[in-house]
């Protein structure tokens, strides 16, 4: 059977025509991203309505909004924005009663990031920002209608994250120099400890999730003396921690830790804040519900779609429901559902030109590790072909502390459209498999960490799916870093290799961190990799650092990196690129102005996988 019809790049990465919607907490209303001047806005629009025309009411040409609320103020409605991916927020108020009025800038402060740690009730919210010091963060009470800014608690200097709620309680989570996670409460004056943690159970930071709404406790996710990570309560007052929820097989979903677009794992009442179920995550997802009355709302929700649910809200009365399910083939289709009728109705599907059937299902799968560890991931092979003997694309997710999943990914889709299988490996120290799978990961770059891509490669050509002599390597940000590796410790497995925002030198790359994010690497980086400040771990991490081993570099290399990346910086793969081509090494380069850690604006993703398609024919043979 031939290959399904050339997509092209476009109709994959262009923006959705709708997406991440959201209802209003009165219930007449939706708010949702879709393009304005091809960048995605926010537009508001009537539920009930059969006359009225969604309107937008945001109106920024520059750079694509990616995160909103609404206020409980009809209103107002706030996002969030920054500097051409310099990761500097700010948050911004919209006025929907004068839609032609320009939006504010609540935090207009040049170089500084702000935060809501809250939602927005009673007209104010609390927000975390670094004004004062661009090494720490302050919590602020901000007024939305005013933007008037009020100091709650500066930071002593080591706190790394604030949670507030609209009664006035703030908390506060530490680093110790041990290592130590703490918990603390803000009195008003002084930082109270209620809990310590074991920090080495924290590489990425399981903080407090949510208050409790009569402001007693709170809800985080905990791993303490087990391995899977669990949903408990600790007591404000006491300290003590006690079991909410578990699983035996699967950890709370973490994916959100890292992506705060994706849906926490936590469900609340929209009005009273009451917890209603619980996302778990394995190979898909798993939602329990906690509360009987939401259980039947869930399971009426569920028969919506075969795929997973994702974003999630209701009215304030909890009736009417608007819900996105995550799908690898008919991505974010959105319903409303109204449980007093129990009638639904499809609002829209983001990319309605794609046709689910030619796109191709991603399968989950699982391997064995050469030290017998078991691997979990997800293959994606072209439809219309037998999968045998195929060109291989290894992709590799960023993190590392993060996970594949199961669901829609455009560049996957666009790959498996060319003709390649696309494997995406869990491998060890990947989110979601245990505390024990996470800790594999220990001294293990370029080593353990490294042999599960290339024992996923081993398990794909012996069950017959790859071409062993046309198999490639992709990747961003740590998935660079795995790429960049895997050409310059493994060379004679890749025919090729992608490097996308990506780390050469692990020592540069934590030594020009954010000045916000370097006093927090005690648990994640130093722990897993070592301390560039210590002699002997210098040595040891540079001995696993690519920049070091370009001499052994002689697989075909494409390199894309953003202008503006403050997490893996553009000297990461300027230095590179130099020392490669100052050895007559033939490398590809991609240097984006206008973008960051991650293209965001569409001419950028568009740009990046046309290159990507382009260098991919070129060295394995596949569709352009």
């Amino acid at each position: 059977m031939p290959l399904p019809d050339l997509i092209p790049v476009a109709d994959l990465l262009s923006p959705p025509t709708r997406a991440a919607a959201s209802i209003s907490p009165d219930g007449t209303r939706i708010a949702f991203l879709a393009p304005w001047k091809n960048r995605l806005n926010v537009w508001i629009e009537d539920l009930d309505s059969d006359s009225a025309s969604p309107r937008c009411v945001t109106a920024d040409a520059n750079r694509s909004v990616l995160h909103y609320e609404w206020t409980d103020d009809p209103r107002w409605l706030i996002y969030l924005q920054d500097n051409d991916g310099d990761e500097n927020w700010h948050i911004h108020r919209v006025d929907l009663d004068h839609p032609d009025s320009p939006s504010v800038d609540l935090t207009p402060f040049p170089g500084v990031m702000a935060l809501p740690i809250r939602e927005v009730t009673g007209g104010a919210t609390t927000v975390m920002l670094n004004n004062r010091d661009v090494t720490l963060l302050d919590a602020y009470e901000l007024d939305i209608a005013t933007g008037q800014l009020t100091l709650i608690a500066e930071n002593p200097g080591h706190v790394n994250g604030w949670l507030g709620n609209d009664r006035g309680d703030l908390l506060a989570t530490s680093l110790t120099s041990a290592g130590a996670l703490e918990l603390s409460r803000w009195d008003g004056s002084a930082l109270r400890r209620i809990a310590t943690f074991d920090g080495s159970d924290y590489p990425v930071g399981i903080h407090p999730m949510a208050i409790t709404p009569d402001g007693t406790g709170v809800w985080m996710g905990s791993n303490r003396d087990t391995d899977r990570t669990r949903l408990v309560r600790i007591d404000l007052a006491t300290g003590a921690e006690t079991e909410v929820d578990s699983h035996p097989e699967y950890d709370l979903d973490p994916r959100a830790a890292v992506s705060p677009i994706l849906p926490g794992p936590l469900i609340c009442d929209r009005h009273t804040g009451e917890l209603l179920a619980v996302r778990y995550y394995a190979e898909r997802q798993l939602i329990r519900a906690l509360d009987p009355h939401f259980a039947d709302i869930l399971a009426n929700l569920e028969k919506l779609s075969d795929g997973d649910l994702g974003r999630l809200s209701s009215d304030e009365d909890g009736q009417r429901w608007v819900v996105g399910f995550n799908h690898d083939r008919d991505p974010g289709a959105t319903y409303l559902y109204d449980h007093r009728t129990g009638q639904s109705r499809l609002l829209f599907r983001p990319l309605p030109h794609l046709e689910p059937a030619t796109l191709a299902p991603m399968q989950p799968v699982t391997l064995t590790a050469r030290d017998g560890l078991t691997l979990h991931g997800y293959l994606t092979v072209p439809v219309g072909v037998e999968p045998r003997h195929l060109p291989l694309v290894l992709a590799v997710h960023g993190g590392p502390w993060y996970r594949d999943s199961w669901g829609f990914d455009a560049g996957v889709q666009l790959l498996a459209n060319r003709g390649y299988a696309v494997l995406q490996l869990n491998f060890r120290g990947s989110t979601g498999y245990g505390k024990a799978f996470l800790k594999a990961a220990v001294g293990e770059f370029a080593g353990k960490m490294h042999d599960d891509l290339v024992d996923g490669v081993t398990w794909a050509v012996e069950q017959g799916y790859a071409d062993p002599t046309r198999v490639a390597i992709f990747g961003g940000s740590y998935g660079g870093y795995a790429a960049l590796v895997g050409i310059t410790f493994t060379p004679d497995v890749f025919a090729a290799a992608i490097d996308y925002v990506g780390i050469s030198d692990l020592a540069n790359f934590m030594r020009t961190l954010p000045p916000i994010a370097r006093p927090h690497l005690v648990n994640n980086w130093h722990a897993y990799v070592g301390d560039p400040d210590d002699p002997a771990q210098l040595a040891d991490m540079m001995a696993r650092s690519p920049i070091t081993r370009v001499d052994h570099v002689r697989t075909p290399l494409l390199v894309i990196q953003g202008a503006n990346d403050v997490r893996v910086v553009q000297a990461e793969s300027d230095n590179l690129v130099d020392a490669l081509r100052a050895r007559g090494v033939d490398v590809d380069y991609l240097l984006q102005s206008t973008e960051g850690h991650g293209a965001i604006n569409p001419e950028s993703t568009i740009e990046m996988y046309s290159e990507i398609v382009d260098f991919l024919a070129k060295h394995l043979g596949g569709r352009a």
